[in-house]
């Protein structure tokens, strides 16, 4: 008989080998956002939201120099950044904007609105936040209905207004 997972389990940091460590650290801390907490030389570096230890490891210990996994292979398809509400993700939006920084695509997932891009060496990344859980349909069954939709940006980026 197998058990479930324990439900307070969550996902603690993603660690990423990258080619170029300064250019990701660059990236990742003026285009996302996020703080470094600690270096290890010129080797690795961890950033994190809000003083904790580290949600992402940057390194270069397998990758420096080296080129981003070719298509139709395997390995990681994207890291999910959660924001905690609709206006951190127009925030995010509107960094991206400041920085030219293209975005691949959008949407609306019914559970949550979403922004894809990818960073200097072509690692996926979901910006999105989710909709309140009282906001999430469910199917006949219970289970959570999801889609992809078109995300309203004027929406969106309307968060940016109020205060």
């Amino acid at each position: 008989m197998t058990t479930s997972i324990h439900p307070q389990t969550r996902i603690g940091h993603v660690h990423l080998k990258v080619s170029d460590l300064e250019r990701s650290v660059k990236f990742y801390t003026e285009v996302l956002g996020f703080e470094v907490t600690a270096r290890m030389g010129t080797q690795a570096a961890f950033l994190s939201a809000g003083g904790y230890h580290h949600h992402i490891g940057l390194n270069t210990w397998e990758s420096l120099g080296g080129p981003p996994p070719p298509a139709g292979t395997t390995g990681l398809y994207h890291v999910a950044i959660v924001l905690p509400d609709r206006k951190e993700l127009a925030r995010a939006v509107k960094r991206l904007s400041e920085h030219q920084w293209q975005i691949d695509g959008a949407a609306d997932h019914g559970v949550s609105e979403a922004i894809y891009l990818r960073d200097p060496d072509e690692n996926g990344l979901e910006l999105y936040a989710d909709r309140p859980r009282d906001q999430w349909q469910h199917d006949a069954n219970g289970n959570v209905t999801m889609y992809t939709r078109a995300l309203d940006f004027d929406s969106l980026m309307a968060e940016l207004e109020h205060k």
